[in-house]
């Protein structure tokens, strides 16, 4: 199961979809491990394919874009080998950069389980057959994607993962939640309270 989401962040043009995020650097001539984020590889990583860079304003790629030379798998794992990146040391430069590729989002996308922002934001977050919430916005973090949903009591963070958001129908305007205890609602303490365990009449000892 992918997850593929185009940034709704103002610092990211509104055309742009992620497809990838560069894990770890691979040999010693440049090659980076790549955790993909599309269900469609044969189309994003082909020679020549350019990818917007998602970095920390610090780093020296900031601004930059990268263009595929190569991609090859190593055990069922995929390496991409880019231009100007020669070696290992430059390679670790970009280690946890992520990967946007150009997109039409009047287009509707051709990969399953894939979404655009602006067809989450709005819908509403169903758990249990009641409505919970609304999801307000998606925010695209290394790791992994968390959906702000707003509900009546404030804001919860959501990981956009298959395990807690099973479904997602466009059509119905609803995205179903699964969530681990307490994430929607506070648990109640475990602790004793002390007050209910510091009265009582004591035992009466017979002989």
């Amino acid at each position: 199961m992918t997850w593929l989401i185009p940034i709704s962040r103002e610092t990211q043009p509104h055309d742009q979809l992620r497809v990838g995020r560069l894990t770890k650097a691979h040999g010693l001539k440049g090659a980076i491990k790549v955790e993909m984020y599309t269900d469609a590889p044969e189309r994003r990583f082909v020679p020549g394919a350019v990818f917007t860079l998602q970095v920390p304003t610090s780093s020296d790629w900031h601004g930059k874009t990268l263009e595929l030379t190569e991609l090859k798998w190593y055990n069922a794992q995929p390496v991409a080998f880019f231009k100007d990146v020669p070696d290992r040391s430059v390679a670790e430069t970009l280690v946890k950069a992520i990967l946007w590729v150009d997109q039409d989002l009047s287009e509707p996308s051709d990969e399953e389980d894939a979404w655009y922002d602006h067809q989450l934001v709005g819908l509403a977050v169903m758990r249990d057959g009641v409505r919970v919430g609304t999801v307000s916005l998606v925010d695209h973090l290394p790791a992994q994607d968390l959906i702000h949903v707003t509900t009546e009591t404030g804001e919860v963070l959501v990981p956009f993962v298959k395990a807690i958001v099973p479904t997602v129908d466009i059509a119905a305007g609803t995205l179903t939640v699964t969530p681990p205890a307490g994430l929607f609602e506070e648990l109640p303490d475990d602790e004793p309270d002390e007050s209910d365990t510091a009265t009582g009449a004591p035992e009466t000892v017979t002989d």
